[in-house]
């Protein structure tokens, strides 16, 4: 199964830029069957569904959107599959891609845009919403507004993506309110990587990122293991021991030049450590090389 890495794929051949421009629309249809693909998608998504059937499988489930429904899907991964319309007609969509930059702005721009009663929200990366008369209506703008096939000015693209917006602020706040809550767990989230991955070659502790990253040590341990896919010391052991190899592995070093430059304060911590990622100590490392 081929990994989609999106939008990136699909504005290959456009004047857009995937990793500089932060909002996008285009419209999409395909007439291949039904097939199941693996997706990574860099930005935030609005698919509004103009023909045929499309599923989505996410961690938590899985959600399917027809015509008379589209789908709001958060930055991550998933799976995808897409059917044509009856009668061997097209699958077809309107694809509204943003970031975390358009989507920040945009809470700044209306810090009250959503009431402060509502206080419940699902925590899912899928949100599929129902079409209404003002929906429709606005799917058709869009339409309307690539219909010439030149890409549509930027500051008309924000615009469409603000009205979408705030409206669905009015109608469906909890779920606004999730997608909210996720950008502030993406910005955490940065902060994490910003404090482990810069200090993999310093003697810090597990409660030492904890303090600089402001959170409790539990927190920082779950929230690590749902970065990372596995425990603090796991990552850092193996990471500084990939460091120490590419070391050693020039020639020039040698374990007792090297060990404080991983993060150890002794040399026999450091063997003790590199023999058990690589099974080996770190002088019978280079002498297999």
């Amino acid at each position: 199964m081929r990994t989609h890495q999106i939008p990136q794929e699909l504005l290959a051949n456009t004047a857009a830029n995937p990793t500089s421009d932060h909002i996008y629309i285009c419209s999409y249809q395909s007439a291949v069957g039904s097939v199941k693909s693996r997706i990574v998608l860099s930005h935030h998504l609005f698919n509004f569904l103009l023909a045929g059937e499309k599923s989505v499988y996410y961690a938590g489930g899985r959600a399917i959107i027809d015509p008379s429904r589209f789908v709001l899907l958060s930055s991550g991964n998933c799976l995808m599959s897409e059917k044509t319309a009856a009668q061997d007609g097209p699958y077809k969509s309107i694809l509204l891609f943003f970031d975390n930059q358009t989507l920040s702005d945009f809470f700044l721009k209306h810090p009250g845009i959503i009431k402060a009663s509502c206080n419940e929200w699902q925590e899912t990366p899928v949100f599929v919403f129902e079409k209404d008369g003002f929906l429709v209506n606005f799917i058709h703008s869009l339409s309307l507004l690539l219909s010439s096939g030149r890409e549509p000015a930027r500051e008309m693209q924000l615009l469409k993506f603000e009205e979408v917006m705030l409206y669905l602020c009015s109608k469906y706040p909890s779920q606004v309110l999730a997608l909210r809550t996720s950008l502030l767990v993406a910005d955490e989230d940065a902060e994490i990587r910003k404090a482990v991955e810069s200090n993999i070659e310093n003697n810090i502790t597990v409660e030492e990122l904890a303090f600089l990253c402001n959170i409790s040590v539990s927190t920082f341990k779950r929230r690590f293991g749902r970065i990372y896919g596995t425990s603090p010391n796991k990552w850092m052991l193996q990471k500084r021991m990939e460091r120490a190899a590419a070391l050693l592995q020039s020639g020039a070093t040698k374990a007792s030049d090297i060990y404080y430059r991983v993060g150890y304060e002794n040399l026999s911590s450091f063997i003790q450590s590199f023999k058990q990622v690589y099974g080996v100590t770190p002088k019978k490392y280079q002498e297999q090389i």
